[in-house]
């Protein structure tokens, strides 16, 4: 496999991006969304996951394609984002049509960055607002790192942030990712600037470290954040002809991308979940090796996400945690 164009998300033709963020706030919103409505699904491993209309994206729910997801901070304040996605995209004349009405379909997910450093003392909510800006600002190009979602985004010992990564696969399939780290576990070895995800990088996109020349001794973790003070959320996404029940197949396989970057992952503490989405617009050439390449790559690339997020933070007043960038 080889990265797409722009190495990010939008890889996947037919899909844009939007980020919104509020630097004093130390939080935002980033929503992916697209022309017409899409195929997707959603897994969650971790334990204290935060969600929004996350049911009806089960195999077995009626509707069977959506209109954007959102990955928001702010913990359960920052789920009202959806409502200023689905604000834009009622104005845009989008939705599930029900007679006369139109409903847009806007699931989300949220991380929690309410103690980052960030000024938290508002009198309204700023997340419906900041998700009608994300909304309107979706497009191919998007900033990763200390972005949207990213913004306040912390890890167990440096900053975390906004990534992405795609992949364009022999078959001709392309798959990308979309995530907010905001682990309770280090996407980095020890206490240096190796990256977890090193096996699985390309072309230097985080910084070509490689592994580091000697790996520290095993060791119990200790939660450096409190219950319901991580959680990562990602989109992985394809332009394969996916249903909903392939589609939960693949976010179940693309964990495995947090397990490879994030030490650890899946902790009773993250609320780790994973969205996957299809376009649909090429069909499946072999019904059997196409979604078995297509988990392993979901996989691959969001391992790889996940580290070009904390790599590309940026430093920015009052932050709590030094950025991968700072390190010496």
């Amino acid at each position: 496999m080889k990265p797409g164009e722009k190495n990010l998300i939008t890889d996947v033709a037919g899909l844009v991006v939007g980020n919104a963020e509020d630097d004093a706030l130390k939080s935002g919103v980033t929503v992916l969304t697209a022309a017409k409505p899409f195929s997707a699904s959603v897994h969650v491993m971790g334990g204290a996951p935060g969600t929004r209309d996350t049911e009806l994206l089960a195999p077995d729910k009626l509707v069977s394609q959506i209109d954007a997801l959102v990955l928001s901070g702010g913990s359960a304040f920052g789920l009202a984002a959806c409502d200023g996605v689905m604000q834009g995209l009622r104005m845009d004349g989008r939705g599930f049509a029900v007679g006369e009405a139109r409903v847009p379909i806007v699931p989300g997910a949220i991380v929690f960055d309410l103690l980052n450093g960030g000024d938290k003392d508002w009198q309204d909510n700023p997340y419906p607002a900041l998700g009608q800006r994300a909304y309107a600002a979706a497009r191919r190009d998007f900033d990763i790192g200390s972005a949207g979602a990213g913004t306040g985004a912390m890890t167990g010992r440096l900053k975390g942030g906004l990534g992405s990564a795609s992949a364009v696969l022999d078959s001709g399939l392309t798959v990308g990712a979309l995530v907010v780290v905001n682990a309770l576990g280090q996407a980095t070895v020890g206490e240096g600037r190796h990256f977890w995800a090193a096996p699985w990088e390309l072309e230097q996109e985080f910084g070509g470290l490689g592994l580091p020349p000697q790996f520290p001794a095993a060791q119990e973790p200790a939660p450096s954040k409190r219950l319901g003070e991580a959680t990562t959320i990602a989109i992985v996404a394809t332009d394969a002809d996916l249903d909903k029940a392939a589609l939960q197949r693949l976010a179940t396989a693309a964990h495995d991308g947090f397990a490879r970057a994030l030490v650890p992952s899946h902790t009773p503490f993250d609320g780790d979940l994973i969205f996957a989405a299809a376009t649909g617009e090429k069909p499946l050439r072999d019904p059997v090796a196409d979604p078995f390449v297509l988990g392993h790559a979901a996989a691959t690339v969001l391992a790889r996400a996940v580290a070009r997020g904390v790599h590309a933070a940026r430093p920015a007043p009052g932050d709590l945690q030094p950025c991968w960038s700072q390190m010496r």
